[in-house]
Parts: structure tokens; sequence; C-alpha cells
């Protein structure tokens, strides 16, 4: 029998006003049952220079995180660069590309998504979101950026990811938010 499919969560940054947040809800579940409610899926790299969100499996993401540091170390921590070159490991690599996993990347000025199919993406509107909420956090977030200006970008991801949480399934409340 096939084990049960992890599907979780909502991950979501903002670059705004000079701030750049990433947020995530702490949600996991298995099948039709929420396995865990806190799940962390926010870390804080290069002494907090450099702020990353996962989504899909746990430990594959671990994975890509660790290989992730590994290529900051290498490129002098340039996050972009670092991250290309992840993504061409992860495309090319027998064992990497086997990992089910998406990675939200953000330093002080940018925000990056990557993928296992070779993609390092800069998302429209400085507003990058991942998982199975991420299309209810993305729309939040584009209308208060549009029309919430006075707010701050961890603000902004606060009620993003509250409004997915309301909407989607696979998130919930339990919202860890860092900045940088």
């Amino acid at each position: 029998m096939k084990a049960p499919k992890i599907r979780s969560t909502t991950v979501l940054a903002i670059v705004h006003n000079g701030q750049v947040a990433i947020g995530a809800d702490g949600q996991a579940t298995m099948g039709n049952y929420v396995a865990k409610s806190n799940v962390k899926k926010i870390r804080k790299l290069l002494g907090g220079k450099i702020i990353t969100g996962f989504a899909g499996s746990t430990a594959d993401a671990f994975t890509l995180l660790e290989r992730f540091e590994e290529k900051l170390g290498s490129y002098g921590g340039n996050m972009k660069r670092a991250s290309i070159e992840l993504a061409k490991d992860w495309r090319t690599d027998r064992y990497l590309r086997k990992l089910e996993a998406m990675l939200i990347v953000a330093d002080k000025e940018e925000v990056l998504i990557v993928s296992g199919t070779g993609d390092v993406l800069e998302p429209d509107h400085q507003i990058a979101a991942i998982g199975s909420g991420a299309m209810y956090a993305q729309s939040a977030a584009i209308a208060l950026k549009k029309h919430a200006t006075h707010m701050s970008a961890e603000e902004m991801v606060r009620e993003s990811l509250n409004i997915a949480a309301d909407t989607c399934i696979y998130t919930n409340h339990n919202l860890v938010i860092e900045t940088v």
C-alpha cells in the first residue's frame, strides 16, 4: 500500500517598503488528517542574513537547505548565485531530482523561488508563495500590497497567511514569520 501523501503548507514572502518578511503556517497533513500543527518551516541562514521557507517533504527540504547552505558558502553568501547552482544540481543530480520540495529564499533586497525543475524565479510584485495555500496567500498579498501600503511587509505576510488559513484546509493559523 502506498503511504499517504504528506500535504501542506503555505509559505509567503513579501518585499515592501525596504523590508523583507517571510512566513509559513505550521500544518502538515497526511491523507485526510492533521499529522502535526506546529511545524517550523522557516529557517535563518548566514547569521540571519538569509531566510528560507520550504514546502513539501520535510526530509527532502532539509536536504535541500543543507545543499543551499553549502552553495552559499561556496559563493561568498551570494544568494542568487547559490540558488542558481542549487537548481542546476537539483535538476541534474540523480539523487536530488527525486526530492519533492520547493524553497523560497530571501535576503534584505530580494526574494526567489527555487524548484527542482531548474527554476529560480524572481516573482512578480516581489511576492513569492509556495505550497497548497500559495494562491490564496498570494492573492491576498497582492491586494494588500496594492491597497494597504501603510502596512509593513511583516503585517502583510501575517494577514495574507491568516486569509489563506481561513480558506485552505491545508493551512492553519500557527504562523512563524521572520524579517530581514
